[in-house]
């Protein structure tokens, strides 16, 4: 449940002017500011902000005061003044001092782009886990800046920078902040417990893991939904879903694995909320593949692409097996056709392709399934026997004397986990015929 010190507050709509400072340091960061500055109109609109107008000044260091230059803050008034807006969205993360500088200047509800991204998670959570994650990285993120957002927090009218914790006193009382993230730590860490324990359970069992992963509305929720034809919510917009999806995926040979949505992944994602969303992103360190879904009409796909080998990376999943999806083929032109790698690997295809689909489960089939081999168990051992059926699909299983004959095209993963026990066994291995 939310904090209960929340307050109801009249919704006006929130209308806003998106602000972008270039720096040095971000020219050589290698972030595309303009590709930046697009990202921030898709998540106001995402957030059901009207935007106004859009300012951007190329300055070598950020202004210590107001972040922008004094010039470009009465520019920003003047275009507040002369478009009726309420908000002044930043492309970049402010500090608590230069928040409090610019709404004194302005007399606006001031909003950077962490606190966007935090304010749409709020908006998208529904889950228990999703719920407390999010408030986590929300008062996180407020702790250190409430001298700077009093106005905000107190501000009338609700709308982006006031859901969730926002909508209580809390800039008077930092002490009830730490004790709330306290408090919600120990949620979180009681949620990851148990999802330690569901993890592995599933380990136990032999069930094999995949994680779909990918560039926020990069497809990967729709694709959920046509492999395992789940019942899942599709939006064309970012982050439309948070919380973290499971479902049973049958491939051709019959076998069930377990396909996971995860959350999406942005350029400048919030640390706070990487922080939080810890134990949901471990799905995908603890996946036996990774299914990355690629928006391939995207004009930004290459670094698209950068950004979740970055955040895999970061999570310790990059020397996990993947095949890389380039989704939305349909709607790529020739040109961006052409320039798509091509392999066993990676894959072209739309979600809604049926044949596409067939590909990708013979795909991922292909990926679990290693060598044809023979062996020879003694019929006493029950127990073996059993591990011959978790090792992969058993062909052939004959009667020889006392001893049981299994061909078996073995699923390359569950053989890793329990194959030690049936090494010793093994009479003949050849190449897999799949």
């Amino acid at each position: 449940m939310r904090n209960s010190t929340f307050e109801t507050k009249t919704t006006l709509p929130d209308r806003a002017v998106l602000v972008s400072l270039v720096t040095n340091e971000v020219k050589r960061s290698g972030i595309d500011p303009e590709y930046s500055l697009e990202e921030l109109v898709q998540l106001a609109e995402t957030a059901g902000v009207e935007i106004a107008d859009v300012l951007v000044q190329n300055k070598e260091t950020p202004d210590t005061r107001w972040f922008i230059g004094k010039g470009k803050v009465e520019e920003l008034r003047a275009s507040i003044l002369a478009l009726d807006a309420n908000t002044a969205i930043f492309d970049q993360e402010l500090s608590g001092a230069q928040v409090r500088n610019l709404e004194e200047s302005l007399d606006v509800k001031i909003i950077d782009r962490t606190q966007l991204i935090l304010d749409i998670f709020a908006q998208r959570a529904k889950t228990r886990e999703g719920i407390i994650q999010v408030e986590l990285a929300q008062h996180s993120y407020l702790l250190p800046r409430l001298s700077g957002h009093g106005k905000n927090l107190s501000r009338l009218g609700g709308g982006i920078g006031t859901r969730g914790p926002g909508e209580s006193k809390l800039e008077t009382d930092r002490r009830h902040i730490r004790d709330r993230i306290s408090d919600l730590k120990q949620q979180l860490d009681e949620v990851t417990r148990h999802r330690k324990l569901h993890r592995e359970r599933r380990k136990e069992t032999g069930v094999v893991q995949i994680a779909l992963v990918g560039y926020t509305n990069a497809g990967k929720s729709t694709l959920l939904k046509q492999l395992t034809e789940a019942d899942v919510y599709i939006e064309n917009q970012l982050f439309a879903t948070l919380d973290p999806t499971s479902r049973n995926l049958v491939l051709p040979s019959g076998k069930e694995v377990v396909l996971t949505d995860t959350v999406g992944f942005i350029q400048n994602l919030p640390h706070n909320l990487v922080a939080s969303f810890r134990a949901t992103l471990e799905e995908v360190n603890e996946a036996d593949l990774i299914l990355q879904v690629v928006d391939a009409s995207s004009e930004r796909r290459d670094e698209q692409m950068t950004v979740v080998d970055n955040i895999l990376n970061e999570l310790g999943a990059s020397n996990t097996p993947q095949i890389v999806l380039f989704n939305k083929i349909d709607l790529c032109s020739a040109e961006q056709r052409e320039h798509l790698q091509t392999d066993a690997q990676h894959l072209k295809i739309s979600a809604y392709n049926e044949e596409d689909l067939v590909t990708i489960r013979n795909t991922i089939q292909e990926n679990l399934t290693g060598d044809t081999a023979l062996f020879r168990i003694p019929a006493a051992r029950g127990d073996l026997s059993s591990t011959m059926y978790r090792v992969g699909d058993v062909v052939r299983q004959e009667v020889e004397e006392d001893d049981l004959i299994f061909e078996v095209r073995l699923n390359q993963i569950d053989y890793d986990k329990y194959g030690y026990q049936l090494k010793e066994f093994i009479i003949h291995e050849e190449p897999s015929q799949s």
